[in-house]
């Protein structure tokens, strides 16, 4: 097994994968259009490395939002280690330096034989090609209870933004001894380290300002990723402070009373102070409405080229599809976006296919000087990609090994990013 380091992913699955974009491609003098929805980790990513082929191609991003609010990292804004702004990023470059067409909107509808997608606000774009990325819906009638609204009172903040904001005044103003309640999802869902990362770093904000507070994480699923690096964080940082029941012991979440702020089980009421509910997840309703998503609610895709397997001409990047081992993560959005940007290119230029290279890299963070790391590569086998190659951290590590890894996230974050919106 080949031994991969973080900083031999980020090159490979970066610099590298740009600069064979960038190299000059051969086919017809006349533009194709591409036409990209979701300006996420995923659509800006394939958007820009389109744009990237010297010119070739006509990119045009379909996104509502002025600016990108990123979900990895939230959970240190929660803990006041992070600015909210600078979790913030705008398409100012991808118009500027790439010339992509931004189009601040939504897309209402998709057209697979006649190529158009038809936007909310009336607009007709017609495409060569297509890539939805429509990240993730939640399937709020899961839990009796909790429905959109409801997130108004007992915030989800799994998609960053206002959300994220309003679970933070929350954590700032409940009074010291209360009980922060988690509802952790079940699989799949967006980021698989998410609910415990935020545990953690909701708990440093405690030890530091409301030390008699406790943590409770009623989870969907009877075990968790990375779970003996988290419960050994936990006790070493917050002994007694965090308590983790599992859907064995408590039966499965079954219903909220929003105004009374109680999570109901088959076995037990919660109450909670303070609630953050993350519910069950499928495809963003745009894959679901064009015929993308299967009975599963994901949208399965070929690995090699991330085109639909349910409607051709229509590539899906990101966390709606159903990519084998591959989690849903920012990191591996980003790498199904440039393996999708390759392929695109390839198919309408006549230029050489490349071999898909998949990724994912990701740091999470049980304190802020204690973070811990996984790195993994995948390779397209049976016509989903598996893992090749692992790198996870492991207990006992000592501390400067993982306050190496803290410092490291900050510099990843920040080529991540750029590597994204430029």
């Amino acid at each position: 097994m080949t031994c991969w380091t973080r900083r031999k992913f980020g090159c490979f699955a970066g610099v590298t994968c740009l600069a064979s974009l960038s190299s000059p491609v051969v086919g017809s003098q006349a533009r194709a259009r591409v036409v990209v929805i979701g300006g996420g980790a995923g659509g800006a990513t394939v958007a820009k490395y389109l744009a990237a082929s010297a010119g070739t191609l006509d990119v045009t991003l379909v996104e509502p939002k002025k600016q990108y609010t990123t979900c990895f990292f939230s959970n240190l804004y929660l803990a006041g280690l992070r600015s909210f702004e600078s979790l913030t990023h705008d398409y100012e470059t991808l118009t500027q330096r790439y010339g992509i067409n931004v189009i601040r909107d939504s897309a209402a509808a998709i057209d697979p034989v006649a190529k158009i997608v038809r936007l909310e606000g009336g607009t007709k774009l017609s495409y060569d090609r297509i890539v939805v990325a429509p990240g993730i819906a939640f399937k709020y009638g899961a839990i009796e209870g909790y429905d959109e609204a409801a997130t108004q009172t007992i915030p989800h903040a799994w998609n960053a933004g206002p959300q994220t904001k309003l679970l933070r005044e929350q954590l700032e103003s409940m009074e010291d001894g209360g009980v922060f309640l988690l509802v952790a999802p079940p699989d799949p869902f967006r980021c698989p380290p998410g609910p415990y990362e935020r545990a953690s770093l909701v708990a440093y904000y405690f030890k530091q300002y409301k030390p008699r507070a406790k943590i409770l994480i009623l989870d969907a699923k009877d075990s968790f990723f990375e779970q003996d690096l988290f419960q050994d964080g936990w006790n070493r940082h917050y002994p007694g402070m965090i308590e983790w029941l599992p859907g064995q012991f408590t039966g499965g979440i079954k219903a909220v009373d929003v105004k009374g702020r109680l999570v109901k089980t088959a076995s037990e009421m919660f109450k909670a102070t303070v609630a953050n509910i993350i519910p069950p997840q499928m495809a963003g309703e745009l894959a679901r409405q064009a015929g993308l998503a299967d009975e599963s609610g994901w949208c399965p895709v070929d690995p090699v080229t991330f085109e639909s397997k349910l409607q051709l001409g229509i590539h899906v990047v990101g966390d709606a599809t159903s990519a084998g081992d591959m989690p849903k993560s920012a990191f591996a959005a980003n790498s199904q976006a440039k393996v999708c940007a390759f392929a695109i290119v390839a198919a309408l230029t006549g230029s050489a296919r490349l071999a898909p290279h998949l990724f994912n890299t990701c740091f999470t963070f049980l304190a802020p000087d204690d973070a811990v790391s996984d790195a993994i590569s995948f390779k397209p086998t049976a016509g989903a990609p598996k893992i090749s190659d692992i790198f996870i951290s492991k207990v006992g590590e000592n501390a400067e090994t993982r306050r190496k890894a803290a410092r490291e996230a900050g510099a990843w974050y920040a080529a991540f990013t750029h590597d994204i919106f430029g």
